[in-house]
């Protein structure tokens, strides 16, 4: 059985979490290991569980404890390049990720990593390089596309094939234009190298998505440009539009900015 559960899904910190049985791995680790470990222990799980650490990007909200953990507990790190150049720049993240435990990876290449098999592939973001990941693993796939200002017919294809998908839904439109936010901060999030919209998110699942797909969480949510219920609404609406029901034909959840979500149980 495969297992997920994430630990904070926002700009203040990034870090999910995936288990089979005897395996577990860490996408993104944007989070404080103090508040990762008391959150771990609430539910049964401990840090020694983890043996891989997968990298989307180089952007402190998701690598601000990469280089610690990798260190204090001997686990690889695997990204790209490029993200590996990143982290190693980035003036936010005082402990690097030493040299013998980055793992380099492609996008559009297939990596066995423990119980997993992960392709990375590419989404637009202005970090160094951003890549989603679509994670196999005893007959149930998973895919997590996160700060993406725009969607590629590559990452409609992992769309299409996903049985659970967890999907940045950052923002609404209306809220960042009336906002408080300056012009240029505003053309960055709005950008084809920025943030995907609550509708752009809805649109991406409704056009794109199979009969096989079970469960959806939005994640990346905005605390200044958006809202938890108001997210969850707008996709609800763009689904119905097209004559899908959250609730009967797949489950949507909103992932939590800074707490965990519980374990969810995926089939």
């Amino acid at each position: 059985m495969l297992r997920f559960i994430s630990f904070g899904s926002g700009s203040s910190g990034n870090c999910y979490m995936l288990m089979t049985p005897s395996d577990a791995l860490l996408i993104d680790l944007g989070v404080g290991l103090r508040g990762l470990k008391k959150a771990m222990r609430e539910y049964g799980l401990s840090l020694s569980q983890i043996h891989h650490v997968l990298v989307t990007h180089d952007h402190a909200d998701h690598i601000k404890s990469v280089g610690s953990f990798s260190h204090d507990y001997q686990v690889p790190v695997y990204a790209t390049r490029e993200v590996h150049i990143g982290i190693t720049k980035n003036y936010c993240i005082t402990q690097k990720v030493s040299p013998d435990m980055a793992r380099f990876i492609e996008k559009g290449r297939q990596e066995p990593i423990g119980d997993f098999r992960v392709t990375p592939f590419g989404v637009p973001h202005d970090s160094s390089d951003n890549v989603g990941f679509f994670i196999e693993a005893g007959g149930t796939n998973f895919c997590i596309m996160t700060d993406a200002g725009d969607v590629t017919d590559e990452m409609k294809s992992f769309i299409s094939q996903a049985h659970h998908l967890v999907i940045e839904a950052n923002h609404d439109e209306e809220m960042v234009m009336g906002g408080p936010y300056p012009q240029f901060l505003k053309a960055r999030i709005l950008s084809e190298t920025g943030h995907l919209s609550n509708r752009n998110c809805a649109m991406a699942v409704a056009e794109n998505m199979s009969e096989k797909l079970q469960h959806v969480w939005l994640c990346h949510l905005s605390e200044e440009n958006n809202h938890p219920e108001l997210a969850r609404k707008t996709v609800e609406g763009v689904l119905r539009s097209y004559g899908i029901v959250a609730g009967a034909d797949l489950q949507l959840e909103v992932l939590k900015r800074n707490s965990p979500t519980g374990i969810f149980d995926l089939e």
